[in-house]
């Protein structure tokens, strides 16, 4: 695995039929050339993802959606010419350039052109699509740095083109425009306020809506247990971990003083509250380190992914996470945690 800013060295890879993890103003994502079924398998295989699981075609800056996508509805040329570059994926009727095993069988596209500079230059180089999802194990908690992808991946990816920190930090919002009107099946990057102002309200998702990528009931999960819960539950949430986690071992009776404080200070090591810095003052002590984002919803987007991983980083099992309000930005990150709290394997 080779790692850097080559992006000829990156294009190389991708002309070969190779894997190249790229920035992405959203997360990193893991890219190999969308029209070669070769290449998008060695995504599946690396991540381990479901081979029914779409990818998204990431383009260039001015890429033509006929090139990629048939039957394109005006509302799909509006919705782009206003929100790209930028976080927002089209999800239309696939065009013969995409190969099936991007889309996982189906007969629509995830489209969409990153705002990056490092992705916009990578892809005008290649000239083509780049079919990517995030570049991380499948249901694992997005990479937001390069050090991410490298300590995920490793050799499994051929060159990481590193970009820095990503600037929002969740993944695109997806819109469906393959069937008429628009249905939202994913919030991310871009506010549903913002795309409803372009194209009027959205629908959201039923039965009948195409597969899109991160829209399982579990994901995003890191290894320790998330409990997504409001504000005002927090409190009530962290007692009920700890007893939960003092529960297990020896009974009380059998624990001396000096060892129930012993096991009291593991066990508040081992949970940890993800909320808000603000929030924290109107809970008081809590049995649990905290962990504080910014107040704001694109900082507490920004920095979502990387606390999680610190998380794990410092061995704690429980997460118990506030709930953030669902307008704007809210909405992703809510989205994000509920399924990072999921049902497990």
């Amino acid at each position: 695995m080779k790692r850097g800013t080559d992006i000829d060295a990156a294009v190389a890879v991708l002309r070969a039929g190779g894997l190249v993890a790229f920035p992405t103003e959203t997360v990193y994502g893991l890219g190999a050339d969308a029209s070669r079924d070769d290449a998008a398998a060695k995504i599946f295989a690396v991540k381990g993802r479901p081979r029914a699981h779409p990818l998204i075609v990431h383009l260039a800056p001015g890429a033509r959606l006929e090139d990629w996508a048939i039957d394109v509805p005006e509302s799909a040329r509006t919705l782009a010419a206003a929100a790209w570059p930028g976080p927002l994926t089209i999800i239309l009727k696939r065009g013969p350039r995409v190969s099936l095993a991007t889309t996982g069988g189906a007969e629509t596209v995830g489209l969409r052109v990153p705002a990056h500079p490092l992705a916009q230059q990578l892809l005008a180089a290649f000239g083509g699509g780049v079919a990517a999802p995030s570049a991380n194990r499948f249901g694992a908690v997005s990479p937001t740095t390069a050090e991410h992808v490298a300590a995920d991946l490793g050799d499994d990816v051929d060159y990481i083109l590193d970009g820095g920190p990503c600037d929002v930090g969740v993944e695109s919002t997806i819109v469906d425009l393959s069937r008429g009107a628009p249905v939202l099946l994913r919030p991310g990057g871009m506010p549903r306020e913002a795309i409803e102002a372009i194209v009027g309200p959205l629908a959201d998702a039923d039965a009948g809506a195409p597969a899109a990528p991160g829209t399982l009931a579990s994901h995003y999960a890191p290894k320790a247990e998330v409990i997504a819960v409001e504000p005002h539950e927090v409190p009530a949430a962290v007692m009920a971990a700890a007893t939960e986690l003092g529960s297990r071992g020896e009974p009380d009776a059998a624990v001396s003083p000096a060892g129930r404080m012993r096991r009291a200070t593991l066990v508040r090591e081992r949970i940890a509250v993800l909320a808000p810095a603000g929030a924290f003052a109107a809970w008081g002590p809590l049995a649990a380190r905290a962990c504080p984002l910014p107040d704001d919803l694109a900082g507490m987007a920004r920095g979502l992914y990387a606390a999680l991983r610190d998380l794990d980083a410092l061995g704690v099992d429980v997460v118990i996470a506030a709930l953030p309000p669902a307008v704007g930005l809210g909405e992703a990150v809510g989205d994000r945690l509920r399924r990072a709290a999921g049902p497990r394997k």
